[in-house]
């Protein structure tokens, strides 16, 4: 019998098979209102996302920059609670087929707990889970959790990663490998590092996994960029922006504008 093959896998041969990247938008949920998070996701498919990430809001996210933090303070001061999330996915996922990764720390999953947690993401639609605070190998249980549940575990690497490791955090891994354009916090930045393509490329020549890249991506010039090095490119505090600025219809523009940059439209 053939395997099926996943959301997330099927989105990066798709585009590579047109030999482009894929675009990774991320979105805090209930941010800025709660009645936002349908009509954007529904925007993000329309624009042409392929992998949506949709962030579970949390207290005190450390890997995230001022922007992203405002955003998920904000949707906790609306209620959003990991429950009101997963009734959102499961709304989108009636209307949608596009791969969606959930975005989160891990005290929210451990406060829903584990096992519970990942059996409701993946029935409500749930393609992948990313962990900003969960190294590879850190908590083996966990992990096999996660990965037993049918969801994909999306890992982190970042420019301080040793390539020797690479093997090692891609092996626990599936879907895609998240490459932290830089080190720090989450945030638009007004140039990319020039380093970057060398360090993608040895992350793919090291990895059979596809190499999306985020973190200080703000512009579409800079996503046609990371496009030419990498499978995918991932947008999320210069989404966030747009979406306070102009509402669902400024962030819908801005996402479009992404995409015909990486298509070199």
């Amino acid at each position: 019998m053939k395997a099926t093959v996943s959301r997330i896998s099927r989105a990066f041969q798709d585009r590579a098979q047109g030999g482009k990247a894929a675009l990774i938008p991320y979105v805090t949920a209930g941010f800025p209102d709660l009645d936002v998070t349908d009509r954007i996701l529904d925007g993000l498919v329309e624009a042409g996302a392929d992998i949506i990430e949709l962030g579970i809001p949390f207290s005190d996210p450390l890997a995230d920059g001022p922007t992203i933090q405002a955003s998920s303070f904000r949707a906790l001061q609306n209620g959003v609670r990991v429950e009101w999330v997963l009734e959102r996915l499961r709304a989108f996922r009636s209307r949608h087929d596009v791969a969606v990764v959930l975005f989160t720390y891990l005290n929210p999953v451990v406060h829903y707990g584990p096992e519970r947690f990942c059996r409701d993401a993946r029935q409500a639609g749930a393609d992948g889970l990313l962990l900003t605070d969960l190294p590879a190998g850190a908590d083996p249980g966990l992990e096999e959790t996660v990965r037993g549940s049918g969801l994909e575990l999306i890992r982190l690497l970042a420019p301080t990663t040793p390539l020797e490791r690479v093997p090692e955090v891609a092996a626990g891994g599936s879907g895609f490998l998240y490459y932290i354009s830089r080190t720090g916090v989450t945030g638009a930045s007004a140039e990319l590092r020039q380093e970057l393509a060398n360090e993608v490329a040895q992350v793919r020549e090291a990895a059979e996994l596809p190499v999306a890249v985020g973190f200080g991506i703000s512009t579409p010039e800079q996503a046609a960029s990371v496009a030419g090095i990498a499978d995918g490119v991932v947008v999320g505090s210069a989404l966030i922006h747009a979406l306070e600025a102009g509402g669902v219809e400024g962030a819908v523009e801005f996402v479009r504008a992404l995409r015909d940059a990486m298509d070199g439209a």
